[in-house]
This record gives structure tokens, C-alpha cells and sequence, in this order.
């Protein structure tokens, strides 16, 4: 026997849900340790999602258990608590390239498995994706059945409420998991809720209630006095009024990590018609010490030592910030000087470093939850009354509210500040959690001012820039750390649409944006090129982008954003409406979603590095020398 089979003897035999379901009762629970112990030890070597997906070992075991998947579809809400899904759907073996460049994603991805029945990576999509299967089996005649799994966090988002309000009026057959890890809807968890979760969702109940609708449902008033003594009862020992209100049938809370309850409820359920909402409550970082005593630092890890937690050492020196602790640390120093500064976070604010600023500004930090529409709308309101809201936001988050920062924000020129972290590539997260598009989508917008730090202290003073101006600005910042400028705590205003041209050189200008300013200085010294920081995306420096036009012979533009509509194109639209007719290099990220990978290896795979710079632009002069030289023959 190998070693995988010596320490994993029941996990070994399973290749597919298939396998699982041969398995006898007993033997769930065994397979449940074993399951939980491999998880461990892949993602301590891997990184990534470790305390949600501990939380979720005997629940994915349960439904994989109960339900003909992939037939019957399974919704995984974000991606987070599904790594057990992935080992138990075949891909057991492949845990080892989870998050690398051509490996498994971090989240769920339909071309990445036939298990994988509708990708995620943002949060709070799965009801109405199970929904719409709901639906289709219903039109196609179908008995496959539609189960969405959410997490209580995910439920704080407005669209999982406009999911539930839908499915309770169209009654057809779905149901909805709540994996409640936090203890944040009811504490009512043991013996008696299991009880009533296992009678409430049996036959005997269920077929009770139903022939007492029939029977009162001629006498209107005894009806309704029964629907509300029914609601009254539940209400006394679960919290499911609310989710009743909607139009579900609700069941719970119960033990998520009691697998033969779990097994008896869903088994029960699977055979319910209409909408059901099963509460289960689960513990983050389940049976892994570490991760059950800090299950927010054990949320999202680095590689580990899986004997005692300890993170392995980053190779970076920790004297250089991270762009993230840069905004952190100026926004506590603004606060400190505008007594109207406010912060706004939905869900991130370790994430997008405002932890310190929570504790020393409580009365000033808001963290709405996952929400972002109603983040940037709220700080649309704060802004009309006189307060300086800073909205705090990754790149791909924003996306979600890009109708509020237009109508609610941009239309009305109010002075909200966006501070974006996570621009660009994200690395091993990939293309869900990716910042390719924001240049594009930030520049179209009237009344937007924008932009891109090129390093560390710049950062800092944009941000403080941003929060003296009359509108909505943006100051988009990437992952991970600077090229190590020291910060200088004085804040000082930057001109406005102004670039700064940092080398002066001959024939070739390269016009850098954000994160691809050094990049491109390193390229220059070898092409003898100008270098600008443009700093600006919007509004950009026209009168320095004419100036370099008349005095070199080839422009190239370096962003990492994608190309179309982006830094680049702004100063090709420059050009053209000047009638300028010059070589232009535009480079960025390409026409497509950008992989999981190496951040920096991604980069140079997409020509963004300094060896790429250099080769696109020897590669254009050899070009134009073969043009010319074609011609000069010709006319002979």
C-alpha cells in the first residue's frame, strides 16, 4: 500500500461521489477525520482557504451522501468552504497545484469539473444561481434537484435577499443551506433543535400541515390563526420566521458537524416540494486547533507548518509596507487632521488594512458588511451632508457597484473618496478577484478624477490629494508591497493631471501608469528612452503627452489594466484628436481573463516586464527597419 493509503484508507477509495455513497453510515465519520487531516496537510504545503473549509467537512460528506451530483446541482456560495468538495469530486490528487499557474482555481469553476455547477468567486450569488436551475428543471421536465449552500456572511449582501424574496413567490423545488459559522443568527444549537430539525423536515409534520392548510382553507380566519399559531410555536425555539415570511419552509439551526442528523434532515428534505431553508451552524477552523482559536487569520493562509500553525517567513523584508499599510496608515493620520473623515468597508477591513482605524476611530468606521452597493451609496449620503467619506475597496468589488457610483456618486459630483486596492493581478486568487478592468471602467465616467501611485510615498500623497477635491475621485493601488520609497509623513497636494517625467532620453517615450513605472525606468536605461509617471489616468496630462509626441518617435504606454479603453487608450484618443500620427505601443493585460498564477511570472508572460518592454520595442524598430528597407527596394 502506498503512503496516501496507509494514512487515508477510506479517502483513497474515493474518486467521485459515486464511491462515497458505497460507503455504510458508520464509516462517514472516520472519513470525515481522514478528510479533515488531508485537508490540513495539502493546504499547509499550498495555501489558501483553510477555517471555511474546515467548517465544512461533514457537510459536503452529508450532501455528496444524499444527492445524485452531479445531476442534482450543488451551488457552493463564493468558493471559500468548498476545497472538501474538490477532493471529494476526483481531484483529491491534483490538491497539490491549488492556486498555481495551470493548477486547481481557489474557488469553483465550471470548466474545471462537471461537479462544479456554477462559478464563484464574489459572494452571495449562489441562491439565484440555484434558482435559475430550479427553474430550468422545472421547463425541461427534470427531477434533478437545486441546493445552494450560503454562508452567514454572504447573507448580509442584498442579492441573496432579493434571491429568497423571488424563490419564496415561484415555489418551485430549491433548497437553501445557511452554513451560519459564526453563531451570528441563533445560539440554539444541540440536542432539542436537532430534534425538531429532524421531525419538522419529516413526513409525518409535513403531510400534518399541509392537510391542515386543505382543511381550514375554507374557513379563511381559522386558517390564518393556525399559519400564525404554527409561526408563534417555531418561534419560540428557531429563528426562522423571517425566512417563513419569504415564502420558505425553515428547519433548524442543527449541528453541522453531526453527520447522522444531517444525513436524516437532508434525506427528508430531498423528497420536500417549494422552497426549503435548512440553518445549520458549523465552526471555522474545525478539529485544527489554530485555526479554531484565530479562524480569521486562518481564513486566507500562506504555506504552514501543519504541526503547529506557524506560517512560513515571507521572503520580503517587513521594513518595506505594503500598499495596503500605507493606506491604513494615512488614513489614520487624516482622520487625525479632518475631523469629517469617515471610513466605509464592505466586509474587508483587515483586508484593506483599516484594523487600526477601527480601533482608534470606532465612532468613524463603518463596515456595512458584504454590500457594496449600499458602502458607496451610503457614503454618497454622508458626502451631501458635509462629512469626507473614504470608501475603502478592492478593484473587483467595486464592480458589483458600479450603478451606485455613477447615479448615486459621479451624477451628483459628490466628494467621495475610492481607495482601491487589489488593482491589477491578484496572483494565485485569479480571475475572479482580479483588478483588470478598473482604468477602463473608472475613466468613462464624467466628474472622475483618477489615479495610479507609482510607489509608496506617492500613494500616500494621492490619497491625500483625492480628499481636497470637490468630487469623486479614485486612487487605485495593487497588491502586496512598493518599490520601497520612503514615505514622507508630511501630506502635500499633487497638481492635477500633472505627469512627471523622471528620464530623459531620445527616439523612444514610455508614458507609465501605477505599478509599471519602475518596471519600465529599468527598461529605459536600456533603451535610452524617456520615462513619464503619468500619475493621472484622468484627467490626463494632454499638454506632456503632445510635448513628447513632437520630440520622440515612438510612444509606448505600459498599465496594468487591460489595454482595451484603458490608460493607453486615453492617450491614444489624445493623439487623435489632435490629428497626431504616431507610432503608439500600447501595452497592458490582453483581451481575456487572466489565470491564477506567480504574479510577477504572469506579468512577464504577458509582456509587462522589463525583458517584455525591451523586446516590443527592439521588436518594432526591426519592423520599421524591414518596412523601409522593403520599400527603398521597391522603388528601385
Amino acid at each position: 500500500m502506498t503512503t496516501t493509503e496507509n494514512r487515508y484508507p477510506l479517502l483513497h477509495k474515493i474518486d467521485s461521489p459515486a464511491d462515497l455513497r458505497q460507503l455504510s453510515a458508520g464509516e462517514l465519520e472516520p472519513l470525515a477525520r481522514e478528510l479533515r487531516n488531508f485537508l490540513i496537510q495539502s493546504v499547509s504545503q499550498t495555501g489558501g482557504h483553510l477555517s471555511s473549509s474546515l467548517g465544512t467537512i461533514e457537510l459536503t460528506i452529508a450532501l455528496q451522501y444524499i444527492y445524485n451530483t452531479p445531476d442534482d446541482r450543488l451551488v457552493w456560495d463564493v468558493g471559500h468552504q468548498a476545497y472538501p468538495h474538490k477532493i471529494l469530486t476526483g481531484r483529491r490528487e491534483r490538491m497539490s497545484t491549488l492556486r498555481k499557474k495551470d493548477g486547481l482555481s481557489g474557488f469553483i469553476k465550471r470548466k474545471e469539473s462537471d461537479y462544479d455547477t456554477f462559478g464563484v468567486g464574489h459572494s452571495s450569488t449562489s441562491i439565484s444561481a440555484a434558482l435559475g436551475m430550479a427553474i430550468a428543471a422545472e421547463k425541461t421536465g427534470s427531477s434533478r434537484k437545486a441546493v445552494a449552500i450560503i454562508g452567514d456572511g454572504a447573507m448580509t449582501a442584498g442579492m441573496a435577499f432579493e434571491a429568497l424574496n423571488h424563490a419564496g413567490h415561484l415555489n418551485n423545488d430549491l433548497l437553501v443551506i445557511l452554513n451560519d459559522n459564526e453563531m451570528s443568527i441563533s445560539p440554539n444549537v444541540g440536542g432539542m433543535s436537532n430534534y425538531l430539525a429532524k421531525l419538522l423536515s419529516g413526513k409525518l409534520y409535513t403531510s400534518v400541515r399541509e392537510s391542515g392548510k386543505k382543511v381550514l382553507s375554507a374557513v379563511p380566519p381559522m386558517r390564518e390563526l393556525a399559519r400564525r399559531a404554527e409561526e408563534h410555536m417555531k418561534g419560540m425555539v428557531i429563528p426562522g420566521t423571517l425566512f417563513e415570511e419569504l415564502g420558505f419552509n425553515y428547519y433548524g439551526p442543527v449541528d453541522g458537524h453531526d453527520i447522522p442528523t444531517l444525513i436524516t434532515t437532508l434525506r427528508n428534505l430531498r423528497s420536500h416540494k417549494g422552497p426549503q431553508f435548512l440553518h445549520v451552524v458549523t465552526k471555522k477552523g474545525r478539529g485544527y486547533q489554530p485555526a479554531e482559536e484565530n479562524p480569521c487569520t486562518y481564513h486566507g493562509v500562506t504555506p504552514f507548518d501543519p504541526d503547529n500553525g506557524k506560517m512560513h517567513a515571507a521572503n520580503t523584508a517587513s521594513s518595506t509596507p505594503t500598499y495596503t499599510q500605507v493606506f491604513g496608515d494615512w488614513l489614520c493620520d487624516m482622520a487625525k487632521q479632518e475631523p469629517t473623515l469617515v471610513a466605509i468597508t464592505p466586509a474587508m477591513c483587515e483586508g484593506s488594512g483599516m484594523v487600526k482605524f477601527s480601533r482608534q476611530f470606532a465612532n468613524r468606521f463603518y463596515d456595512v458588511g458584504i454590500a457594496e452597493q449600499h458602502a458607496v451609496t451610503l457614503a454618497a449620503g454622508l458626502a451631501c451632508d458635509g462629512i469626507k467619506p473614504v470608501v475603502a475597496i478592492y478593484s473587483t468589488f467595486l464592480q458589483r457597484a458600479y450603478d451606485q457610483l455613477i447615479h448615486d456618486v459621479a451624477i451628483q459630483n459628490l466628494p467621495v473618496v475610492f481607495a482601491i486596492d487589489r488593482a491589477g493581478l491578484v496572483g494565485a486568487d485569479g480571475p475572479t478577484h482580479a483588478g483588470s478592468f478598473d482604468l477602463s471602467y473608472l475613466r468613462c465616467i464624467p466628474n472622475m478624477v483618477v489615479m495610479a501611485p507609482s510607489n509608496e510615498n506617492e500613494c500616500r500623497q494621492m490619497l491625500y490629494t483625492a480628499t481636497h477635491l470637490n468630487g469623486p475621485s479614485a486612487v487605485r493601488y495593487p497588491r502586496g508591497r512598493g518599490p520601497g520609497v520612503a514615505v514622507e509623513q508630511t501630506m502635500q497636494a499633487i497638481e492635477l493631471g500633472k505627469g512627471v517625467v523622471l528620464k530623459q532620453g531620445q527616439s523612444v517615450a514610455i508614458l507609465a501608469f501605477g505599478s509599471r513605472v519602475q518596471v519600465a525606468v529599468a527598461a529605459a536605461n536600456e533603451l535610452n528612452a524617456t520615462v513619464v509617471d503619468m500619475r493621472f489616468v484622468k484627467p490626463i496630462d494632454e499638454a506632456l503627452i503632445l510635448e513628447l509626441s513632437n520630440n520622440h518617435d515612438l510612444l509606448v504606454t505600459i498599465e496594468e489594466n487591460v489595454i482595451m479603453g484603458g490608460a493607453g487608450s486615453a492617450v491614444n484618443e489624445v493623439l487623435a484628436a489632435q490629428n497626431v500620427v504616431l507610432p503608439v505601443i500600447n501595452m497592458g493585460l490582453p483581451d481575456e481573463y487572466c489565470e491564477q498564477g506567480d504574479h510577477e511570472s504572469l506579468l512577464e508572460g504577458y509582456g509587462l516586464s522589463k525583458a517584455g518592454i525591451i523586446k516590443q520595442v527592439n521588436d518594432f524598430h526591426q519592423q520599421t527597419a524591414c518596412h523601409t528597407i522593403g520599400a527603398r527596394t521597391n522603388s528601385h
